[in-house]
């Protein structure tokens, strides 16, 4: 195998809109567990409405999305969660090399081609990439260890909120 390294371009489609009351990043949930009860729906492009079958039977759902107003990156980045320097892939800074979310949000409804969700930790239109259901038999990990964010207060997440720095 050779040692050079290969760069694929990909293109992913949007699936459809997340709506949220977040017009503007300031002041955003950092994360859904500070988003608790603020209520967002995603409109599912119509043509995949059939994918959504048996959707309603999960509690929580994990939401794959283009961070649309995110302009640029940085390899270091100051996360709202701590106030030293990190590199980008040890936080969740928007600031990425691909500028792609993810939250899990709790699941209210189905209707049609829409998905009322609870968490909404997101800015208002922005694009859905790819939704997948949350698996509670293997998607917690009891033995999980968090790096630096260990040594601080989790409190934090559900109260703390996004300021201009990553504009």
């Amino acid at each position: 195998m050779s040692n050079d390294f290969i760069t694929k371009s990909i293109i992913v489609n949007s699936i459809g809109v997340i709506y949220t009351p977040h017009t503007t990043i300031e002041n955003m949930p950092i994360q859904p567990v500070g988003a608790d009860g603020v209520k967002g729906v995603i409109e599912l492009n119509p043509d995949l409405t059939e994918g959504l079958a048996d959707l309603d039977g999960f509690s929580h759902l994990i939401l794959i999305y283009h961070l649309h107003e995110v302009d640029g990156f940085k390899l270091t980045v100051k996360p709202f969660m701590d106030d030293k320097m990190h590199g980008v892939f040890a936080t969740r800074s928007p600031k990425r090399p691909n500028a792609i979310g993810i939250s899990t949000v709790k699941l209210v409804q189905v209707t049609d081609n829409k998905i009322h969700f609870e968490g909404a930790d997101m800015l208002n239109e922005t694009p859905l990439i790819d939704i997948k259901p949350f698996f509670r038999q293997t998607d917690n990990r009891t033995d999980a260890v968090s790096g630096w964010l260990d040594e601080k207060d989790e409190r934090k997440a559900h109260n703390h909120r996004s300021d201009d720095r990553f504009k």
